[in-house]
């Protein structure tokens, strides 16, 4: 039986970066990930440098095919990238197969050959998250019936798509395969359009994707699933929708049911997600767990953090916790880019907040004239006691990056008027930070 100091099971972003740090710190280091077609985690294979290629080449009009071609050519440059990084390392062990716990120390991997049993000093959980396939009368994972995963490998572009699941994920690819020309249909079961979000920005979201060419059906609930030779067909109170393939999107769990937790006192909640403490440590001491299996965030950036949190204890300081981590942005790739960060409009007036909220217009903006894309809109939520900014919604192109700023400047606590008054380049979107906050009164 071989002995590590360290043991990491998955190969994701907070993961790979872990095994890295230790090995150059020189200890004894292994990496366990089960799918070769996993080096470097989700973000890199089947995450957010697969679909944002393919949104770029959707915007770009680019053929499905070639975009298809092109996303695996920069996913596999990546994928063997950050392979090698950890392979090439003299401390750090990379071993294909599935881990399961024989006892808070010991471990056996399944590999395609045979078994074999290694102990650790310390294990790092990081095996990240899976899709939900709910319960559905004919729902059966296969050709046309598919995760985000199978969706990301298709050969030809279907005519007609389906997604079930009217989140986020659901939006970004119905977006992103509007773009691309197929005809596609969200089948949510709620009744209000993605309400997390305030009204106005959920609904400037549905008018872009009806202009794409995105049919909604809310308040659907799909009662069986019937999968023919050259399509799917959903039965719904409605009546019956015929597609040629069905994207599965209504959520994902962490993927932690093979792992035997139970065997190292590891304790999950009702959904599987390792329960840990602000420095991310597990019921074990001596075990920790990162990104998606803990049921946080979903964001390679959260798992990055995650990193820097497990590492500040074992080599830094100690004092570093996810206390420290306030403010976390999302963008949702659809065209134009929805971007937010910090309290919706509804979430801040439930508090009782005293609070000033603008909006502008996306079209005001010289930037989204020379792009000729005057589509969404912009809204700030602002504390009147302090003239802090407590959140903002960016429905915009390039709102992805204009968000980060915001990000910094309310981390920081400072007031409004330090993005009201920024000196920005011109023509750029993020000058329109200027005119959205001088609307404040």
């Amino acid at each position: 039986m071989n002995h590590y100091q360290a043991v990491i099971i998955g190969f994701g972003k907070a993961g790979k970066t872990l095994a890295g740090a230790l090995g150059r710190a020189g200890w004894r280091v292994a990496i366990i990930e089960k799918s070769k077609a996993m080096y470097g985690g989700t973000c890199i294979n089947i995450g957010c440098i697969p679909t944002k290629a393919l949104v770029h080449d959707a915007q770009a009009a680019t053929d499905f095919s070639e975009a298809m071609q092109r996303k695996a050519s920069v996913v596999e440059f990546l994928r063997e990238k950050n392979y090698l990084n950890l392979a090439k390392m003299e401390k750090v062990e990379v071993i294909d197969g599935q881990a399961e716990f024989l006892d808070a120390h010991t471990l056996r991997i399944t590999t395609e050959q045979d078994a074999r049993t290694l102990s650790a000093d310390r294990i790092f959980i990081n095996t990240g998250a899976e899709a939900i396939f709910p319960q559905i009368e004919g729902l059966i994972p296969g050709p046309r019936i598919v995760d985000s995963t199978g969706l990301l490998n298709l050969t030809s572009l279907p005519e007609r798509l389906g997604i079930l699941g009217g989140g986020y994920i659901g939006v970004e690819f119905a977006s992103m395969f509007a773009s691309f020309g197929s005809k596609v249909t969200i089948f949510e079961t709620a009744p209000q359009f993605l309400a997390r979000e305030d009204a106005d920005i959920s609904t400037a979201i549905s008018t872009i994707l009806q202009e794409q060419g995105v049919k909604t059906e809310l308040s659907t609930v799909v009662q069986s699933v019937t999968n023919g030779n050259d399509s799917v067909t959903l039965r719904t109170m409605k009546g019956d929708h015929k597609m040629d393939v069905l994207l599965v999107a209504i959520g994902r769990r962490p993927a932690t049911q093979a792992l035997k937790l139970e065997k190292a006192g590891v304790v999950t909640d009702e959904r599987g997600a390792i329960r840990v403490d602000k420095s991310l440590k597990t019921s074990a001491d001596h075990i920790w767990a990162m990104g998606d299996v803990t049921g946080g965030p979903q964001f390679t950036y959260v798992s990055l953090d995650d990193f820097r949190i497990v590492y500040d204890q074992l080599l830094g300081k100690g004092t570093r916790t996810t206390d420290d981590r306030v403010n976390i942005p999302y963008s949702v790739f659809m065209t134009p880019t929805l971007s937010r960060i910090g309290l919706t409009e509804a979430q801040a007036r439930a508090q009782g907040r005293n609070i000033q909220v603008v909006s502008l217009p996306v079209a005001a903006t010289p930037r989204a004239r020379v792009i000729n894309d005057t589509r969404g809109m912009l809204k700030a939520v602002v504390d009147n006691d302090n003239h802090r900014i407590l959140g903002v919604a960016l429905l915009a192109a390039d709102s992805h990056e204009v968000i980060n700023l915001v990000k910094t400047v309310m981390d920081a606590g400072l007031p409004y008027t330090v993005l009201r008054d920024q000196i920005f380049t011109h023509p750029t979107m993020s000058e329109s930070l200027n005119d959205l906050f001088a609307l404040i009164k």
